[in-house]
């Protein structure tokens, strides 16, 4: 697999995670994880379910 862009780099990594986690709470009011999923194209995911049993819980946004 070739390397990634430096901007896919940038966007897929935690910060910008953290970032979106914060926003999406915003707007929702709702609980937001991040995880780690383990794939080198998105190895961090936000989303409003509770992680699942391979992948790891970095934060919650609450």
């Amino acid at each position: 697999m070739p390397p990634l862009s430096p901007l896919r780099a940038r966007l897929a990594g935690f910060p910008h995670a953290y970032a979106c986690a914060i926003q999406r709470w915003t707007a929702t009011g709702c609980n937001q994880f991040v995880v780690r999923t383990g794939d080198p194209v998105q190895p961090f995911r936000v989303t409003d379910a509770r992680p699942t049993n391979d992948e790891n819980l970095v934060l919650r946004v609450a």
